[in-house]
């Protein structure tokens, strides 16, 4: 080989090195987010599991079930935020959910805090709120929506998996 062809050869080595190891750190930190104290087993688990597909919305600790979104809801402890279109969430609706279609909801969660409650009639949600609930129909969207939340710094949010369908159903609508 030439060295040339070796040097770049060990940048693109350097570089793809790099970007596995930093996504394997990101799940490192979402798995010690998820635990109040991740055990050594956890951190080596997550770093001998890790792949490219990062999947953060699928962490347990992401998910709210049906029982736990019920308590919250009767409770008044949740920020709830329904990601479907207007005229699915006219259709059918979670009671105190807010309609924030997904294909705004970044646009929405970037607001300042002043405009958000104009725009949405609610207090905007904070990057360390713990509270924070998407949902959609199936839980599809409100995974996305949860991506989106992550990447934008709010690290505590999670997601309804069985959306309104499930709700709906247990609810006898």
């Amino acid at each position: 080989m030439r060295p040339a062809a070796v040097s770049v050869f060990c940048a693109v080595a350097s570089i793809m090195m790099s970007i596995m190891l930093s996504r394997t750190v990101g799940r490192v930190v979402a798995e010690m987010n998820c635990r109040s104290y991740p055990t050594f087993s956890s951190v080596c688990r997550t770093f001998a599991t890790s792949s490219s597909n990062m999947g953060r919305s699928n962490r347990p600790c992401s998910v709210v079930t049906y029982s736990q979104l019920k308590t919250m809801l009767s409770n008044r402890t949740v920020q709830l935020y329904d990601v479907r279109n207007p005229d699915e969430y006219q259709d059918g609706r979670i009671a105190d959910a807010v309609n924030v279609p997904l294909d705004t909801l970044q646009e929405s969660l970037q607001l300042a805090p002043e405009l958000f409650q104009e725009k949405f009639k609610v207090k905007a949600p904070g990057k360390n709120d713990d509270n924070i609930v998407f949902h959609c129909r199936s839980g599809k969207r409100s995974a996305k929506a949860l991506d989106i939340a992550l990447q934008l710094g709010f690290s505590r949010a999670r997601h309804y998996e069985g959306g309104y369908s499930e709700w709906a159903e247990k609810e006898g609508k």
